[in-house]
């Protein structure tokens, strides 16, 4: 991992995957949240599921802490089960019982011109030739994989473990690991390679060339974060920007960044 003073650090812009899904969506929205913090009201629904994916986070990470957990899930044998079968499948798919390293909630960062790229790993396995990123996600596995293959947070996880440590991008892999009661656990892994590797580097670079640039215009000449050619057509926020009365729960429903309401927890900038 690049190493980075405090001092230096501060005068960075952090940016995780959310915030860079955000931006590739809508410059706009992007300046709104993270410029002006303004944020659109969250539903007791979506609050309710955060709170449910944060509880098993914390008892994912307390797990592979070797911290007791019964306590905890004999009070809640709905929360029991999915944790013993996750553990079951992970176990089953990963071989946790390896001489490997292994470390949840690891945090990778990437100083990249004006910014500082970071993420956090639901759990990094190590071996000698292979690292493996394992992600926890509180809802179904999508129909869509390639949807979720070009998701910033694919992409990003996966481009840091390749930059900021010694293995290929070969050998380095990502897996989505989906819990959703009353379903089975689900899993989908991507495999990394060079080719895509350079092509995350060139989109990254485009887009934080484009932030750049609005932030140099929004700063300099109070102009806002411009719209996407195809904004009106591919954007769930732009009417919000366009009518005076935008229904949020349509937003809401519609947007990727929704779907992914587990991931909340990393926003920061």
């Amino acid at each position: 991992m690049n190493n980075i003073d405090d001092s230096h650090n501060q005068s960075l812009i952090r940016l995780s995957q959310v915030q860079l899904n955000l931006l590739e969506l809508c410059p706009p929205q992007f300046q709104r949240l993270y410029l002006e913090q303004l944020g659109s009201p969250v539903s007791p629904e979506i609050q309710d599921n955060l709170l449910w994916g944060n509880q098993f986070h914390q008892l994912m990470q307390q797990y592979f802490l070797d911290l007791p957990l019964d306590s905890i899930l004999d009070v809640n044998q709905d929360l029991k089960k999915i944790v013993e079968a996750l553990l079951k499948a992970v176990n089953e798919q990963h071989n946790l019982n390896l001489d490997s390293w292994k470390e949840a909630e690891h945090s990778r960062s990437l100083e990249k011109g004006n910014y500082l790229l970071t993420a956090i790993y639901d759990l990094l396995i190590i071996n000698e030739n292979q690292a493996e990123i394992l992600d926890w996600k509180t809802y179904l596995q999508p129909q869509n994989k390639k949807k979720l293959e070009n998701n910033w947070q694919t992409k990003l996880y996966l481009y840091l473990l390749a930059e900021t440590s010694d293995y290929l991008p070969e050998q380095i892999s990502m897996t989505y690991w989906f819990v959703k009661i009353p379903h089975e656990p689900q899993f989908l892994k991507f495999e990394y390679n060079q080719n895509l590797h350079n092509k995350t580097t060139l989109e990254l670079e485009s887009l934080l060339s484009n932030l750049d640039n609005y932030l140099l215009d929004y700063n300099q000449n109070n102009i806002d974060f411009p719209h996407r050619e195809n904004c009106e057509s591919n954007c769930p926020y732009y009417q919000s920007f366009f009518s005076e009365k935008s229904d949020i729960d349509e937003v809401e429903e519609n947007s990727d960044l929704f779907s992914m309401i587990d991931e909340i927890e990393e926003i920061s900038i």
